[in-house]
């Protein structure tokens, strides 16, 4: 059985796909079969304009695909996309099994979380306090007249203070 687990984003020629789409498909994954490829999952993902021309072609289409093979295999793929004129531009990216399946259950329709992924709760670290004292994290100390009066206290940063109506005057502090 092949130990690598791949993904593969493949741009192909929206106008050869859109006049064959089942000769490109079964193109593609020729490719990759030729190459040792046991393709898992795969599907057409985008079909759009490209943000510049390539090949003088302003459209393509997307195709996502999901294998597994041997790693010595990847420069034939690599090579047999370069000589093929319905695809593109290509990119393979290898992943680690637990990200593997659960882009493969997403892909075939199953979108049941990963049982290894732990929920986490929010964190409030590095948000501003309305009480207490943190080094280095901004602190509101009070109103007036609906304007907040905060102070910094990180050395070398500029401290800003109320003291009028609505106006704020800064004082920078000078480093040390």
């Amino acid at each position: 059985m092949p130990d690598n687990l791949y993904e593969g984003m493949f741009l192909l020629d929206s106008d050869r796909f859109t006049a064959n789409p089942v000769g490109a498909q079964s193109e593609l994954i020729g490719i990759l079969e030729k190459a040792g490829a046991e393709v898992v999952a795969n599907r057409p993902w985008l079909d759009g304009k490209l943000a510049y021309p390539i090949e003088g072609r302003r459209k393509g289409l997307h195709y996502l695909t999901y294998f597994r093979m041997e790693g010595n295999g990847i420069s034939q793929v690599n090579q047999s996309c370069k000589l093929n004129e319905s695809v593109l531009r290509h990119l393979i990216i290898k992943h680690p099994p637990s990200i593997f399946e659960a882009m493969v259950g997403a892909l075939n329709g199953n979108d049941s979380e990963p049982q290894a992924v732990a929920k986490t709760p929010p964190t409030t670290e590095g948000v501003a306090q309305t009480k207490g004292t943190t080094e280095g994290v901004a602190q509101t100390k009070g109103t007036t007249e609906g304007v907040a009066q905060t102070k910094d206290t990180t050395e070398g940063v500029a401290q800003t203070k109320d003291t009028t109506e609505g106006v704020a005057q800064t004082k920078d502090t000078p480093d040390s």
